[in-house]
C-alpha cells in the first residue's frame, strides 16, 4: 500500500465548499463511514463528501485529480470485500452516493427507470410496483444497498438465472470522470452500436474507473403468479439435471434456482429457529417460478413437473409453499444465511463460479481437499446454481478458535482457488474483488488480462485517485 501526505487543511476546506451546506462529514461522524457491515474492514479518512447533484460530484473530483486527493466512492456500504472502506492510513476522503436520490424518470412505456446513484434497490423495485413493473434485481441487502454500488459491483442475486445480473439490467449510465468531466450516457436503448459500450467499462469497475452517478435501468411485467418449492436431490448432478428439466417444462417461467446443502438449514435451526421442512435431505433446491395469470396456477404446474421428475429418481421429496408465508420463511433460510453464519462459527467465505455442468465435481473435490486438511470441518455450500455461482464457505470445526480458523484464511482460500481455477472458473462471481480478493486475483488471472486492466486503469484515471489498491494494487 503506497501512503500519501495527509490531505491539508486548504484543500479539506475545498471539497467542503465544493460539496455544499450539508454535505460534508467530520470527526466522530465519519466513523459509520469508515467500517463495514462485515468481515470488520475498518478504515480512518479525514473527510466523507455526501453531494446531493451531479455536479457537485464533478467539482469534488476535479479538486481532488487537481491536488492528487485519494477517493473512494461509496454506496450503501453493504459490500462484502473491503471496496468500499477508506484504508486505515487516513490518507483518501471518502465520496458518499447517499444524497443522491432523485428518481428522474419512470417510462413504463419504455420499460425503463432513470435514477440517481443514492436511490437504494428497494426504492427502485418500489417505484416499478407503481407503475404495475418488476425491477428484478433482489439481495439480502436490498433495503440498504444503492443502486450505483450494485452496478458498481455488478450484483447478482437469486433471479439471475431469469433476468441477468446488473450488467444485463442497465441501458444507460451517467458517470463522472477521473478528471471531473460529466459523461451523460444515459439512455433507454435496447439496441445501440455506435462505437464502444463505455457504460460496459463502468459498471463492475468497483469505483476504479469512474464514479457512477445515475442510471437508466430495465424494467419486466410484473408477475401475478409465484410458486415456490423446496426440493430434495441426492446430489448437486442430480441439481443440474432437474434445472435442465424444468426449463424445459417451465421455460422462462423458472426465476431462481437455489442450491443448498444440509448444513445450511441444520445452522439456520440451530442460529435462528428456523424450521427444516426435509430433515435428512442432504442437498436441497429452493426455486422459484413467476408469471401471468394462468389456468392451470402456477403451483400445479410445478407440483406437475416435479411429479414428472421424481419417478425419474432426480428428486426425492418436495414440499410446495401453499402461501405467501409459508413461501417467504422458504426464502428466509436463504436470505438470512450470512446472519446464520456469524452465529454459528467463523467462516472463510467464498463467492466462486465454475461451469454449471462441473458444480459436483468442483464441491466434491475442494470437499476432500479441505477435510484432508481439516478434520472436523463444517461444509456450508449453497448458490445459484442456475449460473454456477456457489458460496462456499467452510466453517471452523467445532473445537477451533473463531481466531484460530481466521488465521488459516490463506491457506483455505488457496485450496479452494486453485480447484475454481482447475475448473476454468473464478475466484468471484457477483461480490466484487476490492481488498479481499486483490491479491488472489494476481494468481487467478494472465499475464495479459492483467496488463489489459491496468491499460484500462491508467487510460481512465492517470492520476490513480480512484479507489486506490481496489481491484489492483495501487
Amino acid at each position: 500500500m503506497n501512503i500519501h501526505a495527509p490531505v491539508t487543511l486548504d484543500v479539506l476546506n475545498r471539497l467542503k465548499e465544493a460539496a455544499g451546506p450539508g454535505g460534508w462529514l467530520e470527526g466522530a461522524d465519519t466513523e459509520p463511514y469508515s467500517v463495514s457491515w462485515r468481515d470488520n474492514w475498518v478504515g480512518k479518512t479525514p473527510l466523507v463528501l455526501r453531494p446531493d447533484t451531479t455536479q457537485k460530484v464533478a467539482d469534488i473530483v476535479r479538486i481532488c485529480a487537481e491536488t492528487g486527493t485519494l477517493l473512494v466512492p461509496q454506496g450503501g456500504n453493504t459490500g462484502l470485500t473491503g471496496g468500499g472502506q477508506p484504508r486505515i492510513s487516513g490518507d483518501e476522503v471518502v465520496l458518499s452516493m447517499s444524497r443522491m436520490r432523485k428518481v428522474r424518470e419512470v417510462d413504463p412505456l419504455n420499460d425503463t427507470i432513470t435514477v440517481e446513484a443514492g436511490v437504494t434497490l428497494l426504492e427502485v423495485q418500489q417505484q416499478a410496483a407503481e407503475v404495475n413493473r418488476l425491477f428484478p434485481l433482489s439481495l439480502a441487502a436490498e433495503g440498504t444497498c444503492q443502486i450505483g454500488g450494485n452496478l458498481a459491483t455488478n450484483a447478482g442475486g437469486v433471479q439471475v438465472l431469469r433476468y441477468g445480473n446488473a450488467r444485463a439490467l442497465c441501458l444507460g449510465l451517467e458517470v463522472v470522470t477521473a478528471d471531473g468531466e460529466i459523461w451523460d450516457g444515459i439512455r433507454g436503448l435496447r439496441k445501440d452500436n455506435a462505437g464502444y459500450d463505455m457504460k460496459q467499462i463502468f459498471i463492475g469497475s468497483e469505483g476504479t474507473l469512474g464514479i457512477i452517478t445515475a442510471a437508466t435501468l430495465r424494467l419486466f411485467p410484473r408477475p401475478v403468479d409465484r410458486a415456490v418449492a423446496l426440493v430434495a436431490v441426492p446430489s448437486p448432478t442430480a441439481a443440474v439435471e432437474l434445472l435442465a428439466r424444468l426449463r424445459g417444462s417451465l421455460g422462462e417461467l423458472l426465476s431462481a434456482f437455489e442450491l443448498m446443502n444440509e448444513n445450511t438449514f441444520i445452522f439456520a435451526n440451530q442460529a435462528m429457529g428456523h424450521a427444516d421442512p426435509l430433515p435428512g435431505a442432504g442437498w436441497r433446491v429452493l426455486l422459484q417460478a413467476d408469471g401471468p395469470e394462468s389456468e392451470p396456477p402456477l403451483s400445479e404446474r410445478v407440483e406437475a413437473a416435479l411429479g414428472a421428475v421424481l419417478e425419474d429418481g432426480l428428486i426425492t421429496d418436495a414440499v410446495i409453499a401453499s402461501s405467501e408465508a409459508q413461501a417467504a420463511a422458504l426464502w428466509r433460510i436463504r436470505e438470512e444465511q450470512a446472519e446464520i453464519q456469524q452465529r454459528i462459527g467463523a467462516g472463510v467465505k467464498h463467492d466462486v463460479s465454475v461451469p454449471v455442468s462441473s458444480i459436483d465435481a468442483f464441491v466434491a473435490e475442494a470437499d476432500a481437499a479441505l477435510r484432508a486438511v481439516y478434520p472436523g470441518i463444517r461444509q456450508c455450500t449453497f448458490g445459484h446454481a442456475g449460473d454456477g455461482n456457489l458460496h462456499y464457505n467452510p466453517i471452523r470445526p467445532e473445537d477451533w478458535t473463531d481466531a484460530a480458523w481466521k488465521a488459516e484464511t490463506d491457506a483455505v482460500n488457496r485450496i479452494v482457488h486453485d480447484i475454481v481455477m482447475k475448473y476454468r472458473g473464478s475466484i468471484t462471481a457477483e461480490h466484487g474483488v476490492g481488498r479481499l480478493r486483490r491479491d488472489e486475483l494476481l494468481r487467478a488471472r494472465s499475464p495479459i488480462e492483467l496488463k489489459l486492466m491496468r491499460t484500462l486503469k491508467k487510460a481512465f484515471d492517470p492520476k490513480g485517485i480512484l479507489n486506490p489498491g481496489k481491484v489492483l494494487p495501487d
